[in-house]
């Protein structure tokens, strides 16, 4: 029996040998909530498993691809589990932090089905698979981008991990795979978004097209072009380059373990507790463009950003607890 999906629709063309897959939140610019991630799994998986299927192409309905993880949920948790932990996140845990729930959710673990171990399956996928971005692949949208074989992106779209700048680290940790490591250091850094010319110029993706309509035409061409070869065939090559960028990281689940164990800390560090307190005081979206406006983060240094919170009830509680 076909699993039923709530968050994204999947669609099988045996004429052109395509399976498409397509993230389904488009009021919420496809943000990614608990189960997507194991519907995208399930996706590839039942793909995989069709002999009339020979290429995978995962785009997103409506104005973006993937606008990132459910962040407003996320904060409005955290806050809540400070003094409620009755709210089943475990990715917003009650001081002090456990991390092998926060892994359970995030990582790579088979077992659980965490987030980072659901977006490999299109890296891991025996047939190729394809990123067709368009609007925004942000935060955790670009974790599920960067794990497809090809990425093709709108000369106008962003893509980028704002998040590092303060509640996060890419989980998937594909950014070096791509970039190499000095202009991943670039990005993950600043955390700042760039268009797909530049993506392209970078060598982030495969190639910029100027709208979504010649972006869409492109990728089915591409498809189209690559299901022609067996499937046999392709899962040589596939396999045999996924083994290279595996040395090439010393194991890339042993990455991505550490990756999303640093994610978890991230949103447990006091400055991950005050930008929590911050966007339930000031707005969660206050909140996001205070994060990444450039001003000073350091609690020890940016007193506007305590003085707005009148957080000195929290920081004892901190540093007992850390």
């Amino acid at each position: 029996m076909n699993p039923v999906f709530s968050f994204v629709e999947f669609q099988k063309c045996y004429e052109h040998r395509l399976a498409r897959i397509i993230l389904n939140r488009p009021e919420h610019y496809n943000a990614i909530t608990f189960g997507m991630g194991r519907e995208i799994k399930q996706a590839v998986v039942l793909a995989n498993a069709d002999e009339g299927i020979s290429v995978i192409v995962i785009e997103g309905k409506g104005k973006y691809f993937c606008s990132g993880y459910d962040l407003k949920t996320g904060v409005t948790n955290e806050v809540a589990r400070q003094s409620d932990n009755s709210i089943e996140n475990p990715c917003s845990q009650k001081l002090p932090w456990d991390p092998s729930k926060d892994y359970a959710a995030m990582g790579n673990n088979e077992i659980t089905e965490g987030f980072t171990s659901c977006f490999m399956s299109l890296f891991k996928s025996r047939k190729p698979t394809i990123a067709c971005v368009h609007g925004g692949c942000i935060g955790g949208g670009t974790d599920i981008a960067l794990c497809c074989d090809l990425i093709f992106m709108t000369k106008d779209a962003k893509i980028g991990y704002p998040p590092v700048r303060l509640w996060g680290v890419p989980t998937t940790a594909m950014w070096t795979l791509h970039l190499g490591p000095q202009k991943a250091k670039y990005l993950l850094f600043t955390g700042d978004l760039i268009d797909g010319s530049t993506a392209e110029q970078m060598g982030l993706i495969a190639k910029a097209l100027p709208n979504e309509t010649e972006l869409k035409d492109f990728v089915f061409k591409v498809a189209k072009r690559i299901s022609s070869v067996p499937s046999n065939q392709l899962f040589f090559n596939k396999l045999v380059i996924n083994n290279i960028c595996n040395a090439m990281y010393g194991g890339i689940d042993n990455v991505q373990s550490l990756a999303s164990i640093l994610d978890g800390a991230s949103r447990h560090t006091p400055e991950g507790i005050m930008f929590a307190k911050f966007a339930q005081q000031q707005g969660f979206k206050n909140a996001i463009k205070f994060r990444d406006s450039g001003q000073d983060l350091n609690l020890d240094k940016n007193s506007s950003f305590k003085l707005e919170l009148n957080s000195d009830d929290i920081k004892p509680q901190l540093r007992s607890k850390m």
